[in-house]
């Protein structure tokens, strides 16, 4: 798998491509798609928006795979999980959605349960066109975000994401409530109208 993996990188952009689709769609790839990107934008920053339009479609190519593939057989994926685990996704899906989807997409470097609720999207049944939005929304901003670093960073931009992980972390949970806080207001607001 080394071997093929170093081959689709020595492709460049074409190879980022076909990693990040691999990547999202559920196959485990042995090297980051961010640390990939980071890497050929500092090296290439000529092209680096362009390996980051790849990325974004390689890897919402790869979700769109899954969700897909989750809305056939996902009952039969959730089934392996603890009943309570399943249950416990279930209820937090049906609460907050495709919120989670945006925001596990979008975080740069820090390992995130994306695969997991792309599952979730196509088992409890999610609208392919809202899933596919955003999902898009997510991929751009965080790949075009890394490919920025990497053209401003150079070789220092994986070193410095690193020494800021806490930092990536904090910004994430503080997404994260903002986006939650902004689902119960609209959830109260709904309640308030239907009666």
């Amino acid at each position: 798998m080394k071997q093929f993996l170093a081959t689709l990188v020595s492709w460049g952009p074409l190879g980022i491509f076909i990693v990040a689709a691999l990547d999202s769609a559920g196959i485990p790839v042995p090297a980051a798609v961010d640390v990939l990107l980071l890497t050929l934008s500092a090296k290439d920053p000529a092209n680096a928006y362009f390996v980051a339009m790849l990325t974004v479609i390689g890897s919402v190519a790869g979700c769109m795979f899954l969700f897909y593939a989750a809305r056939k057989g996902g009952q039969a994926y959730l089934s392996r999980w603890p009943s309570t685990r399943a249950a416990k996704m279930s209820e937090w899906f049906e609460r907050y959605g495709v919120a989670t989807v945006f925001v596990t997409s979008l975080v740069p470097i820090i390992p995130t349960p994306t695969k997991a609720f792309v599952v979730s999207s196509g088992v409890f049944g999610v609208q392919p066109l809202v899933f596919f939005l955003v999902v898009l929304l997510a991929r751009i901003l965080h790949y075009f975000g890394l490919a920025y670093f990497g053209i401003q960073l150079g070789d220092g931009a994986l070193a410095y994401l690193k020494s800021h992980g806490w930092h990536i972390a904090g910004f994430a949970l503080g997404l994260s409530v903002a986006l939650l806080t902004l689902l119960k207001v609209a959830e109260k607001v709904r309640a308030g109208q239907r009666r």
